[in-house]
C-alpha cells in the first residue's frame, strides 16, 4: 500500500513490523528503498520501536522489585533488541491518499507482562513525512516505557552529518554503553562531519531534536519530538546511515538512565518529522 502528498510517495509493510518499505521525493530515495518481496525488517526503510528502544542487556531487567527476562531476538547475539514491535504484525486501521494509521496490541505475553496499545501514524504532505508513535498502558499497574524510530537514510561518500548533542556513550563490545565521552570522539557533528571508516553504533544524549544529513543525492532533514536521544548507527563501506530518535538511552532499565513510566491508561508520545 501506498501514500502520495505532492512530490512524495511512501509504501508501507504494516505486516512486516509497521515498516516503510521506501519514501521518496520526485523519485528520489530519501529512506533506503526495501528489496522486492523483503521479509526482514532490518533490510526496509524504517520501522517502530516498541515497548523499548535499543538493548536490554541479556535479555534481563528488574522493574518495581520483580525480575523480568525476554526474549533473546536477534541470531546469537547476547541481548534483546529493538522491542517487540519490529517482529510483530500491524493492523492497519486507517488509510487515505496521504495518511495511514496502524495499530499493535500486546497481551502480556513473551516476557513483557504488561498489556499495551501501540499506534503509529504516518502523514504525507507537499514537504515531507510526519511518523507519530504512542504507546498506551492497558494493563493494571505502571510499566515501563520506551519509544524510537529506526530510519535508514542514503549514504555515500560525500555524506555528512550535522546535529547538536551534548555527549557520546563509548559501548562494550556487545554495544552495552559503559561511560560518555566527549560529543566529538567520532567527529564534530555540530560543524558537520563525515564518517571514519569504523563502525559508529552509539548513543548521544542532549540532543536537541535536529538533524541534517547532506550528501551527493541532496540534503534530509530530520527533527523529532519525545526524543531524549539519538542513536547514530553507521557500518563502515554500508550505503546507509541511521539516526535514530529515542526516548532513552539503550539499557536504560539496568542502568539507570532515565526511562517513562506509564500508570494504567497513560499514553507515551514520539514524533519524527522528515522533509529536505
Amino acid at each position: 500500500m501506498a501514500l502520495r502528498a505532492g512530490p512524495w510517495e511512501a509504501g508501507l509493510l504494516p505486516e512486516l513490523g509497521g515498516a516503510i518499505a521506501y519514501l521518496t521525493r520526485d523519485g528520489r530515495d530519501v529512506l533506503r528503498r526495501a528489496p522486492d518481496g523483503v521479509d526482514d525488517p532490518l533490510e526496509t526503510g524504517c520501522f517502530p520501536l516498541v515497548p523499548y528502544a535499543n538493548r536490554i542487556a541479556h535479555g534481563r531487567f528488574s522493574f518495581a522489585g520483580e525480575a523480568h527476562l525476554l526474549p533473546l531476538n536477534f541470531g546469537d547475539h547476547p541481548h534483546s533488541l529493538h522491542g517487540i514491535g519490529w517482529q510483530s504484525r500491524w493492523t492497519m486501521r486507517m488509510e487515505g491518499a496521504a495518511d495511514a494509521a496502524m495499530d499493535l496490541r500486546h497481551d502480556g505475553g513473551d516476557g513483557w507482562p504488561w498489556p499495551f496499545r501501540a499506534e503509529q501514524r504516518l502523514a504525507l504532505d507537499d514537504d515531507g513525512l510526519t511518523i507519530s508513535l504512542a504507546l498506551a498502558n492497558e494493563g493494571d499497574r505502571a510499566m515501563p516505557a520506551g519509544l524510537g524510530l529506526h530510519p535508514y537514510l542514503p549514504r555515500d561518500a560525500s555524506t555528512r552529518l550535522t546535529m547538536a548533542v551534548e555527549r557520546m556513550w563509548e559501548s562494550d563490545e556487545t554495544m552495552i554503553p559503559t561511560h560518555a565521552v566527549a560529543a566529538d570522539a567520532f567527529g564534530d557533528w555540530s560543524a558537520g562531519a563525515d564518517f571514519p571508516d569504523r563502525l559508529i553504533d552509539n548513543s548521544f544524549d542532549g540532543w536537541t531534536g535536529q538533524a541534517v544529513i547532506d550528501g551527493a543525492g541532496g540534503i534530509i532533514r530530520i527533527s523529532a519530538i519525545g526524543a531524549r536521544a539519538v542513536h547514530l548507527y553507521a557500518p563502515p563501506s554500508e550505503s546507509f546511515l541511521c539516526v535514530e530518535p529515542v526516548s532513552h538511552l539503550p539499557d536504560a532499565l539496568n542502568q539507570g538512565f532515565s526511562i517513562d513510566t506509564l500508570d494504567p491508561g497513560e499514553t507515551l508520545a514520539l514524533t519524527m518529522r522528515i522533509t529536505d
